[in-house]
């Protein structure tokens, strides 16, 4: 090993250590590079630098100029300034270096044949990059046992890519060119994985497409697809020797497809040179529809696969002792991304039968589970369902379930009544109640959006139904209460991910409000491939739109309902039109007059299907023989048949002006059981319409007024009483008699506005002496807030930008605030110094650790200016929690609303060590307080549940106070 590797490693190893330092907890799950960004992936501020570079002269003996603690944004920048400098080093420490990490290398060489470890793969331009890396350094590893028939295939990750290099040169032989979509129809085997690679490595981009279930569907099946293929320009159609017959007639309703092939076929060609795509190029593209008049093709690049699949992963916790078993469907994103990418990438094993199998004998999933020590498995809500009531008793003799750690539910409603009736049926058989785990995602944002903290299980809560179906307010009730709605909560948003839920105005609404859900993150999807219509629809800004209505409390994520007309049945989507149009052509029913939708008999009972149609035939021959031929249309079409078929008169099925079905109108008229009763007057019906809609309109548009009316009062007052405040601390001496004044006002806005503020925990604030406050940052109105409700006057320590705006600059000095500038790393150090002589002073300076604020709950990385500070002049720091602001005012919102504040003061954190070590202990000490009283996620990569913060030592509430 050379010099420069041995400087590498030897600073990547020190860079480590002092990350490990600051967060403990996350380290594990950080992937540290040459490249990784010091202060934003890091988490390393200016003082922490200082830390870092002193190591490294420490290490390598030399002295680095003042520059480099302004200049080095990644551990790149400083292995540059150590080449430049090496020279000065002993000969003997370069080799004693080498030496030893030579010894290392290997050792974890040596290793690689024979034990299965996780590579670094979010640090991968795509997918074929993760499995070429596994293939060279893990050959002979297993990465898939497939299952078929009760025997086994076992596919090695240089298998998968031998195989897959075959399929790519018999691409290439075919005439595909870098950038054509292939269309992949085929049932799960080895040939899908071979050829979904294949096409990668090939430069396509695959396109997966659902299997024909039955031979005789298949001519149906093919034309039903038509639409797909045609959006996405497929040149060539990888599918079964069947589907291939009926290929002449594909030809001619899709012009740009030029070939079908066998999966066979293709393999037959030799290894070749094949294409390395980047982040930015599209990886695959997922059809959120089986068959649609309008197809949407959701674009996936292989950043957004691995964006997804690393937050996913660092949730979940992943490492290669997990193993996932699949049944899920590989045309599908939860089976395609979540279960074959994400333990390709994770270095772990997949264990993956066929759909039909579990259909056929759904104990074979748990069996499955049992056999090969399952930790991670998935399944929408109708597989627990089915396992929860369709398996008999004898069937689970001897069964073992303790392996499953965590089992996702998703991909459809998550009902409450399901995870309940699973989780009491399979107790017996060591399933745990902590390892249900309901998720949210959609292909829009690749799979995953929304996961639960691993071993919190099913949380279900239980709100006051008049309230949310007439105001939409989701007020909790007791568990006794017998008329609640009952709501699972779906987790917090994947990390570097965001959710919010907005009015009808695109305006964020405060928590337990339902409203329409919406996200962004690294996993977005650029749009739909080819559909300019859709996309429109689908971006809102800088966020996207998911189709559902939802509400959140403290970041979590509780779905309600789909705005979206798709009906979720057997874990597929079932688009109303596609069947409607089918039961149209029926001999006797009134063509374009059928509705498909969807109803409930409870809010725990899964979708029923129901088909209201009309015919003018009324004898009771006709009729059956009419419902005869619509059951077998439904199955042929779906696989499944309709759970209610009402076959009425003339003019039952409700219209638009324009002709369109409107099935929510005759989802409301099934369900009040008014089909085939004589229908009032049309001016009566349109009486009782509007009549009707009255009331929620009504309340809906009070809502809003209230809403801004309260806004702009906030606003008015605001400005009003601060430029009186503005006056009158102008002409008071600075310092205290400045803090009285701007105190004093606070409390009036607050008490005008009618925002309540409780103080917790007043008996911690010291009677004297020397102290540092610390808090977290959860609103623009902190410190304002803050000012009207501490005991005494305080120091605020703020961005020096605040030192530049010319109506503050005055006021800002008056009030004794620390300005310290955030970008200048030297200037930083400098204003730090400046707070620790003020200090002696008699200066009491409150710091917002967090450095910066954002509009999801969480606390954030601290900076340590704080604690190095404390730590260095042996004094006590003082947490302080600040709850309730980010509701009343978020950040990135101008918006006020009403609501609680909660300020918390906390006892002092004191530490015996000094300097760097001492920081350390002070801020963790800190955080942990923080962290116990705040009830917010741990977003400094620990992921650790308020339960856990609690159970190492919490303190009870103290008295609170309301101000």
């Amino acid at each position: 090993m050379n010099d420069t590797d041995s400087i590498q490693s030897t600073l990547l190893g020190i860079v480590t250590a002092l990350v490990g330092e600051i967060h403990p907890a996350g380290t594990s799950e950080l992937k540290i590079t040459l490249d990784s960004e010091l202060d934003r992936e890091l988490g390393l501020d200016s003082l922490a630098r200082m830390e870092l570079l002193t190591r490294l002269e420490r290490e390598f003996s030399i002295h680095f100029p003042e520059k480099v603690l302004a200049s080095a944004q990644t551990p790149r920048d400083l292995l540059r300034s150590l080449r430049s400098m090496a020279d000065s080093r002993p000969d003997s420490a370069v080799s004693a270096m080498a030496s030893e990490i030579a010894q290392v290398s290997a050792g974890v060489e040596s290793r690689a044949s024979d034990k299965r470890h996780m590579l670094n793969f979010s640090a991968a331009a795509s997918l074929p990059e993760v499995l070429y890396s596994y293939a060279r350094t893990q050959p002979e590893i297993e990465h898939i046992t497939l299952l078929e028939d009760d025997r086994e295939f076992h596919i090695s990750y240089l298998r998968l890519w031998q195989e897959a290099m075959r399929v790519a040169a018999g691409l290439h032989g075919s005439g595909l060119e870098r950038g054509d979509t292939v269309a992949i129809m085929l049932p799960t085997s080895a040939e899908y994985f071979y050829c979904f690679m294949g096409v990668m490595l090939a430069g396509g981009i695959p396109v997966p497409l659902y299997p024909p279930a039955r031979p005789t569907q298949i001519e149906e099946h093919v034309r039903r697809h038509r639409r797909i293929l045609a959006n996405a320009g497929a040149r060539i159609l990888i599918t079964v020797p069947e589907v291939r017959a009926v290929g002449r007639l594909l030809k001619s309703q899709v012009p740009e497809l030029a070939k079908i092939v066998v999966a066979g076929e293709l393999a037959s060609g030799s290894s070749g040179i094949f294409w390395e795509p980047q982040r930015e190029d599209i990886a695959f593209i997922q059809y959120t529809s089986g068959s649609t008049g309008d197809p949407k093709g959701v674009v996936l690049t292989h950043g957004n696969l691995l964006a997804n699949i690393a937050a996913m992963g660092k949730v979940c916790r992943v490492t290669t002792s997990d193993r996932f078993v699949s049944w899920l469907p590989l045309y599908h994103d939860m089976g395609l991304i979540g279960a074959w990418f994400g333990s390709m990438c994770h270095g772990c094993r997949l264990v993956v039968m066929s759909p039909l199998a579990f259909l056929a004998r759904p104990v074979r999933w748990l069996r499955t589970i049992e056999k090969y020590g399952g930790t991670l498995s998935a399944s929408p809500n109708f597989g627990f369902e089915i396992c929860a009531t369709r398996i008999a008793n004898e069937d689970l003799a001897g069964l073992d379930l303790s392996s499953w750690r965590l089992a996702f539910n998703g991909a459809e409603p998550v009902l409450p009544a399901t995870l309940r009736k699973f989780v009491d049926r399979f107790a017996p058989y060591g399933f745990s109640a902590n390892a249900m785990a309901p998720v949210y995602g959609l292909a829009e944002s690749t799979v995953g959006l929304a996961f639960p903290e691993p071993g919190t299980g099913m949380r279900i809560d239980r709100v006051d139904r008049n309230c949310f179906t007439s105001i939409g307010m989701a007020e909790t009730v007791a568990d006794e209460t017998g008329d609640a709605l009952e709501f699972v909560c779906c987790g917090r948003p994947l990390p570097g991910h965001q959710l919010r839920v907005v009015d009808s105005d695109d305006r964020e609404l405060p928590e337990r409000q339902e409203g329409r859900l919406q996200f962004k993150g690294p996993s977005s999807t650029g749009g739909y491939y080819r559909n300019a219509e859709q996309n429109r629809k689908l971006f809102c800004g800088e966020w996207l739109e998911t189709g559902d209505l939802a509400y959140m409390v403290r970041g979590e994520i509780y779905l309600t309902s789909r705005q979206k007309d798709i009906i979720i049945r057997a874990g597929r989507n079932i688009y109303p039109h596609e069947l409607e149009e089918v039961i149209g052509e029926i001999d006797g029913i009134r063509k374009g007059c059928t509705a498909v939708f969807a109803t409930r008999d409870s809010s725990d009972s899964p979708d029923r299907l129901v088909v209201l149609t009309e015919s003018r035939l009324k004898e009771d021959g006709e009729l059956l023989r009419m419902k005869k031929d619509i059951v077998s249309a439904t199955m042929d079409l779906l696989g499944l048949p309709p759970d209610e078929i009402v076959i009425a008169g003339p003019g039952t099925v409700l219209k638009t002006s324009s002709g369109k079905i409107r099935r929510a109108a005759c989802r409301m008229l099934y369900e009040s059981g008014h089909v085939g009763q004589k229908k009032a007057a049309v001016w009566l019906q349109l009486l009782r319409m509007a009549l009707a809609g009255v009331v929620p309109t009504m309340r809906r548009l009070g809502r809003r007024m209230v809403a801004t009316a309260f806004a702009c009062y906030c606003w008015l007052s605001l400005c009003l009483v601060g430029a009186a405040v503005w006056c009158a601390i102008m002409v008071v001496p600075a310092g205290r008699p400045a803090w009285k004044v701007a105190s004093s006002a606070v409390r009036f806005m607050l008490k005008i506005t009618g925002i309540q503020a409780n103080l917790v925990g007043g008996e911690n604030w010291p009677d004297g002496g020397r102290f540092i406050l610390v808090s977290n940052h959860t609103s623009y109105i902190d410190s304002i807030v803050l000012t009207g409700i501490l005991p005494q006057p305080c120091n605020f320590v703020g961005k020096a930008e605040l030192g530049r705006n010319w109506f503050l600059s005055p006021a800002l000095k008056k009030l004794e605030v620390h300005l310290v500038e955030r970008f200048d790393a030297e200037k930083g150090v400098a204003d730090a110094r400046a707070i620790g002589e003020a200090i002696h002073k008699g200066s009491r300076p409150l710091f917002f650790a967090e450095g910066t604020l954002q509009r999801m709950p969480g606390l954030l990385p601290f900076q340590l200016g704080a604690f190095v500070l404390a730590s260095e002049e042996r004094l006590p720091i003082i947490p302080i929690v600040i709850s309730g602001t980010r509701n009343i005012l978020r950040g990135g919102s101008w918006f006020p609303r009403r609501g609680i504040i909660r300020i918390t003061i906390c006892s002092s954190c004191t530490t015996e060590q000094k300097g760097w070590q001492g920081a350390i202990e002070l801020k963790n000490m800190t955080r942990h307080k923080i962290l116990t009283r705040l009830g917010e996620p741990d977003l400094s990569g620990e992921y650790r549940s308020l339960r856990q913060v609690k159970s190492e030592g919490g303190k009870k509430p103290v008295e609170e106070r309301k101000i």
